[in-house]
């Protein structure tokens, strides 16, 4: 059977990828496209519906994006959220205007009409709000579906029609029973199935890969994180002994790394894996850098240098394979407005050189980090890598603050290791996003054995989240952060100060550097 497709066009909301993943947690399958995609792909996209995402904007600024009056002609559903209903009552007429009193944050809303897509939903419920301007009279054919004290037209709809517009975030958590309004919309309004199922996707990735390959061998970088590590399984299925994996010791990764890698996948998976050790070259390289993107930019050169002399002792290669995921893809398409400022580059590696003049394998560049892990239990890989938090491509490089030298990395390596295992004996390494140490910069006195000290501060990071996108700092137990302050402390020679990091993203970063 042919998935269900929603479109998801973006006008440059931070959440749009959470509108994406709701969508496919209903298990109907969705794509993102710019907002400004024409309709020929529309076409050829054949989605059951669409939804126009929030963004910055507003719909009167000169520079404002449109949108086309021709998508209403399609007959295809439509759901415009916040931006997303304003430009759609613009475009078909209606009139939307800087509001009186902002609305920020959660609000009271009151369901005036039960039909479709409010259906089995009581007359209040609490809404998040995020917006300055807001509808101030209806296109023709439009009737309120939803208000609040502050919005006549929080939810209104063209039911003959099938176009809705809701001025709330129905994606975010915020919302009471969104879910249940992106649901209705899906299987009442829209009539999908739920056939999106990550079993299939499995089989048919598979089956594409067979064909692609053919006799022909694939080469794949191996680092142990849950991505690539579930590719490479992935493709083992279809391929046996034609993948050949690669695994590229940098010289920062954690402590027992290399082992565990190895024993898994050379041992346990029988797969044909290449280990280099490249740590003193790598190592060699940072000596004496300090500035964190020209850290991540000598790893990944130096990254692409090992891999490309190691991939050329391999004969009959055609394929590579990326670990790249939707997100990567979606933040690649030059959206209204263009790209988003950089913040610090990506983790991975961007590319292996042209001259390879190999062609690329990317299962899953339709699927997010989640989904992943779906694929990943399916699979049955062992929980260790199911569940194992992300780690950055250039390691304890960006976890160290300032110049990389093997003594602190040594410390490091035996702190982040304590931290670990005291996270996963107390049940919270599973219930946290991401939980790792930071090497400072700086040292402090202390006193151990009635001697005066003068050592290394080491930070602990652990924040809650549900993509990475924005997170929160763990509310760790008191006595827990106590034992991962004590036993850092005693038993890793160079440390005699732990702090906690209680930041959120934003404002700031997860990873330090």
């Amino acid at each position: 059977m042919k998935k269900d497709t929603i479109l998801i066009l973006d006008f440059g909301s931070q959440y749009t990828q959470l509108i994406a993943r709701r969508v496919r947690e209903l298990k109907v399958f969705s794509i993102i496209e710019s907002c400004q995609v024409d309709l020929k792909t529309i076409k050829r996209i054949k989605p059951k519906g669409i939804i126009l995402s929030g963004g910055p904007h507003s719909v009167y600024e000169k520079k404002a994006p449109s949108l086309d009056k021709e998508i209403f002609k399609l007959g295809i559903p439509i759901l415009g959220i916040c931006y997303g209903m304003q430009i759609l009552v613009k475009t078909l007429g209606g009139g939307v205007g800087e509001s009186k009193k902002r609305e920020y944050g959660r609000a009271p809303m009151y369901l005036d009409d039960h039909q479709d897509l409010f259906f089995s939903m009581p007359a209040k419920i609490t809404s998040w709000m995020s917006h300055t301007d807001k509808v101030s009279s209806l296109p023709k054919g439009f009737k309120v579906l939803a208000h609040t004290g502050n919005t006549q037209y929080a939810a209104i709809g063209d039911q003959t029609r099938r176009i809705y517009g809701v001025q709330f975030h129905p994606e975010v958590v915020h919302t009471d029973m969104g879910i249940q309004v992106i649901s209705n919309f899906l299987f009442r309004i829209c009539d999908c199935f739920a056939n999106w199922q990550l079993e299939d996707f499995i089989s048919e990735q598979i089956e594409k890969i067979k064909k692609q390959a053919g006799n022909k061998n694939v080469i794949c970088g191996l680092s142990g994180g849950v991505d690539s590590s579930t590719a490479a399984v992935m493709i083992h299925q279809a391929i046996g002994r034609k993948l050949k994996c690669i695994f590229v010791n940098n010289g920062v990764l954690r402590k027992n790394e290399v082992k565990q890698v190895i024993d898994i996948f050379k041992g346990h998976y029988k797969i044909d894996l290449r280990y280099v050790d490249a740590s003193q070259a790598f190592l060699k390289k940072l000596k004496g850098v300090v500035d964190p993107e020209q850290k991540r930019k000598i790893i990944g050169h130096e990254f692409i240098h090992t891999f490309e002399a190691e991939a050329k002792k391999i004969k009959d290669v055609e394929f590579l394979v990326q670990g790249t995921l939707y997100p990567d893809v979606i933040e690649s398409i030059p959206f209204f407005g263009g790209p988003t400022a950089k913040i610090k580059s990506h983790h991975n590696v961007g590319g292996l050189p042209s001259k390879m003049k190999l062609k690329l394998i990317e299962p899953f560049r339709e699927l997010f980090k989640d989904e992943v892990r779906g694929i990943a239990k399916i699979l049955k890989l062992p929980e260790a890598i199911v569940n194992r938090h992300p780690f950055p491509g250039p390691g304890l490089a960006v976890r160290i603050i300032g110049e990389i030298k093997p003594s602190e990395l040594k410390i490091l390596r035996e702190a982040d290791a304590i931290l670990e295992k005291i996270m996963k004996a107390s049940g919270l390494y599973d219930a946290t996003w991401q939980a790792f140490c930071v090497l400072l910069p700086l040292k402090t006195v202390g006193v151990m054995g009635d001697k005066r000290t003068y050592e290394h501060v080491v930070a602990i990071r652990a924040v809650t989240s549900s993509d990475g996108m924005t997170a929160d700092w763990a509310k760790l137990p008191h006595q827990v952060l106590d034992e991962i302050s004590n036993s850092i402390i005693n038993k890793v020679r160079g440390i005699n100060r732990v702090v906690f990091d209680i930041s959120s993203k934003p404002p700031a970063t997860i990873e330090w550097e």
